[in-house]
């Protein structure tokens, strides 16, 4: 299977400093919890990693009581670019 394209006009960012200052932790109190280096935590922060294991987005998000999409956000790379209008066309499907 070939990997998918990379969609240069968004990226997805990790909220993992939001969370970690609302609920009063440490990354290195994080590491601990999950088992995953504090540098794989840290380059996971400063959106800086490629990849992430289910298992460890699975443990991040148990650890922090959060789900998947309170952590892990989609965001347009042009924030000057209008949003899509919600009453377009819609994709087939029913979506």
């Amino acid at each position: 299977m070939a990997p998918a394209e990379v969609d240069e006009a968004h990226d997805v960012h990790c909220r993992l400093d939001e969370l970690l200052a609302e609920r009063g932790l440490t990354l290195t109190r994080l590491a601990d919890l999950v088992g995953v280096s504090v540098v794989n935590l840290s380059v996971l922060k400063n959106d800086r990693a490629r990849a992430i294991r289910f298992s460890t987005l699975q443990a991040i998000c148990r650890a922090l009581d959060c789900e998947i999409g309170d952590l892990l956000v989609l965001r347009r790379a042009d924030a000057a670019a209008p949003a899509p209008d919600a009453s377009g066309p819609t994709r087939a499907g029913g979506r």
